[in-house]
């Protein structure tokens, strides 16, 4: 009998501590509350009586006083992003934490926008969805993808969260394949439904490692080469043609070839010596649409190296230092003054002169 008494006292406190614990628990983690945008929200302090009296904090702060107590409630009216947060209430007159409440603030989903392509034909396809507008809290979509009535295996694309991979059951299927797009989150759920037939979802990638190199000797072509996508998985089973566009970048209007069976293709008609933008597109041979275009590429058609500049007029030679001759004795020295009429005359009579003299002497 004393065993059966002591056995059931260590039940009975054994349930207290756990039941103890778990409300302790309780309150020190946080349980997630979602509230519409523009809503007013009630949050409740654990299981509190409507008598008891409770203090607030958000994010270790006291509440504001604008917001409502009522009791064990706080009332937050038009509730908008800026309500987000960590809220914790506290019993008085000591203050014991009672619950804690994180606070998420958003918007139902409105219906996914969805579609579909296929970039691997006749491999697979996938398809892609987005919201119009953001719900600003997690939101999850389920995806079913249906053949014929029958559901067909959906796997999530591992680095785009919004997209999933299909493969085709059969190739050349004309029963149209129905995609149905759910978004769920705490505040709603929408459904979006989508309906295709297999040819009008092929749309290749655009080429790849596209180039263009100008032919010596020849100042208006330009040779361009090109890869098929290497996404295509059978190029010689499902061919593609491209398109080709290319332009001078002094105009806007663009010139078009389109191409079959065929990587590559010279321009016969660029401009010499102008700058040429050159871009490509795939489509399958019958069915599909035309990718997008490739990456840019730029090229100047061959330009004639310009001849070395050489002057047939000037002769350069050595440099030589030359000295003055010495000059001679018989020229003059310096300018000599020019002699007048009544100079010459003089000279003239001068030996005269001198002869008549040593003769009166």
């Amino acid at each position: 009998m004393m065993a059966n008494l002591v056995t059931s006292l260590c039940c009975v406190v054994l349930a207290a501590v756990v039941v103890a614990y778990a409300q302790r628990r309780s309150q020190l983690i946080a349980r997630n509350q979602y509230e519409q945008r523009g809503s007013d929200v009630t949050m409740q302090c654990g299981s509190l009586e409507s008598d008891a009296s409770v203090s607030w904090k958000v994010n270790g702060t006291d509440i504001e006083a604008q917001h409502q107590l009522n009791g064990p409630k706080l009332i937050l009216t038009n509730v908008d992003l800026d309500h987000n947060g960590l809220y914790s209430c506290f019993q008085n007159p000591h203050g014991e934490r009672r619950d804690t409440i994180l606070l998420h603030v958003g918007l139902p989903p409105q219906e996914p926008k969805v579609t579909c392509r296929s970039n691997t034909y006749p491999k697979g396809f996938y398809c892609s969805w987005h919201l119009t507008q953001p719900t600003y809290i997690p939101t999850n979509f389920e995806v079913d993808v249906q053949h014929k009535h029958r559901p067909l295996d959906v796997q999530k694309d591992p680095v785009h969260k919004n997209r999933c991979h299909v493969q085709f059951p059969e190739v050349f299927s004309t029963t149209p394949y129905e995609v149905n797009v759910t978004a769920v989150n705490p505040l709603g759920k929408i459904s979006s439904f989508f309906s295709f037939e297999e040819s009008t979802i092929v749309k290749p990638d655009p080429p790849e490692h596209v180039t263009a190199t100008p032919i010596r000797f020849k100042p208006r072509r330009l040779e361009v080469s090109w890869q098929s996508p290497a996404t295509w998985p059978d190029i010689d089973a499902f061919p593609l043609k491209y398109f080709l566009r290319y332009r001078p970048l002094i105009q806007e209007r663009w010139q078009h070839v389109e191409l079959s069976d065929s990587t590559s293709h010279t321009i016969l008609d660029a401009y010499a010596g102008k700058e040429y933008i050159i871009q490509l597109a795939a489509k399958d041979t019958e069915i599909g649409t035309w990718s997008d275009w490739s990456v840019a590429v730029h090229a100047t058609p061959w330009i004639e190296d310009p001849l070395p500049i050489t002057s047939t007029t000037e002769v350069d030679f050595p440099t030589e230092t030359k000295t003055s001759p010495i000059p001679s004795s018989k020229a003059p020295q310096k300018a000599e003054p020019p002699v007048g009429r009544a100079g010459r005359v003089v000279t003239f009579f001068s030996p005269l002169l001198l002869g008549m003299t040593l003769l009166f002497m």
